[in-house]
């Protein structure tokens, strides 16, 4: 395996036994945005930021108990959309407000991830909910915020989430990898589905819908959002750099925007104005977006951006980039001082990291406070998510 420092945006292993548990089980190794790049920190920048806002564990009392209280279970159902699309079948899971609780059990899970407690083919609720479309980040898929959806599910909404196909754990297909302006069309081809599927229609209110992304993931939100590729910019900015910058690598390796038709399909508007907020978790790709494009989003858009652990994010061309070219009286920032980016994914089991360090050393990071100290980040997220969306 490629150690720490080359591995790009995120790459899995996933153990034999662990596939065997079906759908619902986790890869056992996360890795996401790492290179050899060094973060710069600059508080003086931080301060200077309009609508930014420092959470720390102390500065907010929050406890996971209260913000994971619920009313109702989560009911989880497979996602299978098989559209006009034929060349790209999306599959994921929807998770939703139940009153059952027979057949409860713990799903998402493996001996490194925690899963949750979900009844799966549960009847939904009755009532109308606001819907969450996740996107995962680059080589994840549709269980890496498992534990948002379940949260999100116990405060009332109902929660989708897809494998992007040529980026996600089990599909990895370098023509649809290259083809990044499906990823936010994945997205709306979600809400399509939801809003049209008999069994979720009458359940979704259509003017609540919202939308969250991590990495990857993040780039996916901004550019539904109306964030609108640059190619000349973004050239240029890979030309001035004199390292090879994470995302420019990405780009230049996956052959993205290469051909005059790409450029055009990179550089097409993709937003969706269904989707009435965004919440967008340690994005990489800022630099990929025309600063006149951000400058015109008028949706409201949560941003946070994670200080810890990472060298290959540099937040001063990506998350706090973001909330600089975005219009202020829509944005906010969060930049907790707890926060790394791994915590976006799930809580990790005891014993995670010793099982890292056999089966994948140096992979050990993923979990560095992957206990107790995620939990309480998860509890801030949460928190953050809804506030932006209610």
């Amino acid at each position: 395996m490629l150690p720490c420092t080359s591995v790009l945006f995120l790459a899995v292993l996933v153990l034999d036994r662990d596939r065997g548990q079906g759908l619902t089980a986790q890869p056992i190794v996360l890795f996401d945005f790492t290179s050899n790049l060094n973060v710069i920190d600059t508080p003086k920048r931080r301060r200077d930021m309009k609508n930014i806002i420092h959470i720390t564990a102390l500065s907010i009392a929050i406890t996971t108990s209260a913000a994971y209280a619920a009313e109702d279970a989560t009911g989880l159902a497979k996602l299978a959309i098989n559209d006009t699309r034929t060349d790209r079948p999306l599959e994921g899971f929807i998770w939703y407000p139940t009153a059952a609780t027979d057949g409860a059990a713990v799903h998402h899970t493996n001996p490194v991830w925690k899963g949750i407690t979900a009844v799966e083919g549960a009847v939904p609720a009755p009532g109308k909910y606001p819907l969450v479309v996740l996107s995962h980040g680059m080589y994840g898929n549709a269980m890496n915020q498992t534990w948002l959806a379940d949260a999100l599910v116990a405060k009332g909404y109902i929660v989708a989430a897809i494998n992007h196909p040529g980026t996600s754990t089990w599909a990895r297909d370098p023509a649809q990898a290259r083809q990044m302006w499906d990823r936010p069309n994945d997205i709306s081809r979600v809400i399509d589905h939801a809003l049209d599927d008999p069994a979720w229609k009458d359940l979704i209110d259509p003017d609540r819908i919202f939308m969250a992304g991590h990495s990857l993931g993040g780039y996916t939100a901004v550019a539904l959002a109306g964030g609108r590729y640059d190619a000349a910019g973004f050239e240029a900015f890979c030309a001035a750099r004199t390292d090879r910058e994470l995302v420019c690598g990405i780009f230049d390796d996956w052959q993205i925007a290469k051909t005059p038709e790409d450029i055009l399909s990179m550089q097409a508007d993709v937003s969706d104005d269904r989707i009435k907020g965004f919440a967008v978790f340690d994005l990489g790709g800022t630099q990929t977006f025309s600063k006149a494009s951000l400058a015109l989003i008028n949706s409201p858009m949560l941003v946070m951006g994670a200080p810890l652990d990472i060298s290959g994010l540099d937040l001063d061309i990506e998350s706090r980039a973001l909330v600089d070219a975005l219009p202020q009286s829509n944005v906010t920032y969060l930049e907790p001082e707890s926060l790394s980016h791994f915590d976006f994914l799930s809580e990790c089991k005891p014993g995670a990291i010793e099982i890292l360090a056999q089966e994948e050393p140096g992979d050990e990071i993923i979990c560095k406070d992957g206990g107790a100290v995620r939990a309480d980040d998860h509890a801030l997220i949460v928190d953050a998510v809804l506030n932006a969306f209610d």
